[in-house]
């Protein structure tokens, strides 16, 4: 499992009403994607939810590096950067993922948190340690998947928890969830693999 993500941060007077249509409109296309797991098409609209920025920022759990590569190559992409430029493209190799109480249901938003691993943290350890805490949050009612991934090169684990509605106040970047795309949620690998 891959996990990736892309920002695009946008003026603070953006009619975030563009990117709820475009969403709409083109949301669905990554619906039978081969090797996509989830795609959950994020937005951060300043004001709402603390967010200090216009943000589209959609997230995604791949089944298959090679989907991943054909997506970041091919028209989809290209079509993010006609209209936007080129993001930077954030992504982490899973070592956690895990289905919650609330897998059913649509999603309603999505929560990311970024954890800097120091040179004094053993990495094993924090990653065990970060497991454990994912395990319990998937068991949490309105949970509909949560899972934790690694960038070595930065040294940092991402979290990432769907919520079946509004997320709950908690530590890490709170998007609203447009649209969700899963088409290959049953072929991402379920507990710890690492």
């Amino acid at each position: 499992m891959h996990a990736m993500q892309y920002t695009v941060t946008l003026p603070a007077d953006y009619d975030m009403g563009i990117i709820r249509d475009r969403v709409r409109t083109r949301g669905h296309l990554l619906d039978t994607c081969a090797g996509l797991g989830i795609k959950a098409y994020g937005i951060r609209e300043r004001g709402v939810d603390g967010s200090p920025v216009n943000q589209y920022a959609p997230f995604y759990l791949w089944a298959d590096p090679l989907a991943m590569n054909r997506f970041l190559l091919g028209d989809g992409f290209r079509g993010v950067i006609r209209d936007f430029g080129r993001p930077e493209v954030r992504h982490w190799t899973g070592v956690h993922h895990e289905r919650g109480p609330s897998a059913g249901a649509v999603p309603g938003s999505f929560v990311r948190r970024v954890q800097t691993l120091t040179e004094a943290t053993d990495p094993a350890t924090a990653v065990a340690e970060a497991v454990a805490g994912q395990r319990r949050l998937a068991r949490t009612d309105g949970v509909h998947t949560t899972a934790l991934a690694l960038d070595p090169r930065n040294w940092e684990l991402v979290h990432f928890t769907l919520w079946e509605g509004t997320a709950p106040a908690s530590e890490g970047e709170h998007f609203e969830v447009l649209h969700l795309s899963a088409p290959g949620a049953g072929q991402l690998p379920t507990g710890a693999h690492w």
